[in-house]
């Protein structure tokens, strides 16, 4: 990693010019001037609400300019990583761009991880500073003796109480009176954050993001999610997870909007904070959309400054959607797909193609570019499903110490997502599944996403989930976990029958489970590697 060169080269008409260090900080535009120009601009705008905290722009950055202050201070140097462990707070947001102005590369970590997880994060990041909220430092502490390497030297607790022992409270951080230091001239292309993926394989992968990815993505949320400066944003998903960090929190920073913080995506909570901070925009993966359709209070709830609805992280099932548009008539709704490599948005549905493109994933976001194409990297004709690749400065300088698979993510000069899909005849884009998703039954491919969206036709159904288990005679078989809505009794027969009216018999569900829940991440996403262990022995059931 190299922050800070002493001067910057480029081509130009065919002479090397020289930029000054003076002339690229005249010329900066990094995460972590974000702050300070939307200060300048909004002073007294509320820019973050967090339970009783209440902090106008001017007090955020006076927030943020400390907290790089007091980074130097501890001998936390450019290009060093400091790990973050906390649930959704003012701080999180703060050192988000604390770290980026001080050239420090920000570690978000999953707070639902053990020890050895974290411990992994720790080892493979090689974090020389560790953030930690107070109700998580005994995990934290777990995961430190449980690492390979004594890395963390400069340790911080976010605190709502007594400090920890052996730990110092960051809100020393915030009010640090150290003095002033210069803030490094921080490249665009310098790593600000390094995001573990959720992955699918034994260990998460490490994206390096640098202030030209996150810039460029933000600009293309902005305008392609009609998104401004006077939105009042609910920010309820973990902001761990770059969705709700870099698609809403770091947009509406860098446009002067104001956030709303809740600790996690309680529907009640959500319900009531709408009603209470006239909250105009609001961002949620289907399965918390869901919940507030299903929740007591969403019919009785004073939602009418609601303007704006964004969901991802997972397709939105068409019955759900449609539900929303009836009883949320004055909401308009935007899809956002991506990834955490593309920072994370690559194509975007607007509102005026919910319904008349329902299920896809739009076209490609501003900044984007998408293409289709097969195993040999050819691009695919209109209709032909194929691996969905991007070109865009929204994507990761590659992954942290593996070059492998950067390689291998990269090839031809596009970045590689793992999602099947393919483009109709008018550019719009649909995502059939994740590689890993496809169902191989019988030799013929079977797309989960599919039968998922036909059990949402039936009539009591909550929530689905479709995966393959394995099969002695199928080699793959058709599997689904069923949530009915409350009061609603359903059996396994019933759902398999609604679905061979819809489908090929061999899509239709073989094993038919009938739960209370889905497994979720704390972004709300269902967790289908769950439940293919959990269930994985149904395939031994003759079927």
């Amino acid at each position: 990693m190299r922050i800070g060169a002493d001067a910057a080269s480029s081509r130009l008409w065919g002479y090397r010019v020289s930029v000054s260090p003076l002339l690229s900080l005249s010329r900066s535009q990094t995460l972590g001037d974000l702050p300070r120009r939307s200060a300048q601009r909004f002073p007294t705008r509320t820019a973050v609400v967090d339970g009783t905290t209440r902090l106008t722009f001017a007090d955020f950055e006076r927030a943020v300019a400390a907290a790089a202050s007091a980074l130097q201070a501890h001998g936390i140097a450019p290009g060093d990583r400091l790990a973050l462990l906390s649930r959704n707070t003012w701080q999180f947001a703060a050192l988000a761009f604390a770290t980026a102005r001080a050239g420090v590369v920000l570690v978000p970590i999953n707070f639902m991880l053990g020890p050895d997880e974290v411990a992994y994060v720790l080892d493979h990041s090689g974090a020389t500073a560790f953030v930690v909220q107070d109700a998580l430092v005994p995990v934290a502490e777990a995961a430190m003796k449980a690492a390979e390497t004594d890395v963390v030297v400069v340790r911080s607790s976010i605190c709502s109480g007594p400090v920890p022992a052996g730990w110092e409270d960051v809100q020393d951080w915030f009010a640090f009176g150290g003095g002033t230091t210069e803030p490094p001239l921080v490249a665009d292309d310098d790593p600000v954050r390094l995001m573990y993926t959720s992955g699918t394989e034994s260990r998460p992968k490490g994206a390096l993001m640098s202030s030209r990815s996150l810039m460029w993505e933000y600009v293309s949320a902005v305008v392609d999610g009609n998104m401004s400066s006077d939105d009042v944003d609910l920010h309820t998903l973990p902001l761990y997870h770059c969705a709700q960090l870099d698609c809403f929190l770091g947009p509406d920073i860098y446009l002067g909007a104001t956030s709303i913080i809740l600790p996690a995506p309680d529907p009640a909570a959500i319900l009531a904070t709408i009603e209470q901070e006239k909250v105009t925009k609001f961002f949620a993966p289907p399965t918390v959309w869901i919940s507030l359709l299903r929740s007591p209070r969403f019919d009785t709830a004073d939602l009418s400054s609601l303007r704006k609805g964004y969901y991802g992280a997972s397709a939105m099932p068409v019955q759900v959607l449609k539900e929303l548009q009836e009883r949320l008539p004055d909401v308009r709704f935007w899809n956002f797909y991506g990834q955490t490599e593309m920072a994370p948005v690559a194509t975007i549905l607007g509102p005026e193609d919910q319904l008349a493109h329902a299920g896809s994933a739009g076209r490609p976001s501003l900044n984007v570019e998408t293409a289709v194409v097969d195993d040999e990297d050819r691009p695919v004709p209109a209709g032909t499903v194929g691996e969905i690749v991007h070109r865009s400065p929204h994507a990761t300088l590659g992954y942290y110490r593996d070059p492998e698979r950067t390689a291998e993510a990269f090839a031809n000069g596009w970045f590689h997502s793992g999602d099947l899909g393919y483009f109709d005849d008018e550019g719009y884009l649909s995502v059939v599944d994740r590689k890993k998703d496809m169902i191989k039954s019988g030799g013929e491919n079977v797309a989960s996403r599919e039968v998922e969206e036909a059990i949402y036709l039936l009539d009591g159904v909550a929530e689905a989930a479709v995966f393959g288990v394995p099969h002695p005679h199928w080699v793959e078989a058709v599997a689904a976990v069923v949530v009915p809505r409350p009061g609603v009794e359903m059996m396994p027969e019933e759902v398999m029958a609604h679905t061979r009216s819809l489908l090929a018999g061999y899509k239709t569900p073989k094993y038919v489970v009938i739960a209370e829940s889905l497994p979720k991440n704390p972004s709300g996403k269902i967790v289908k590697r769950q439940l293919r262990d959990q269930h994985t022995g149904l395939g031994t059931v003759v079927a």
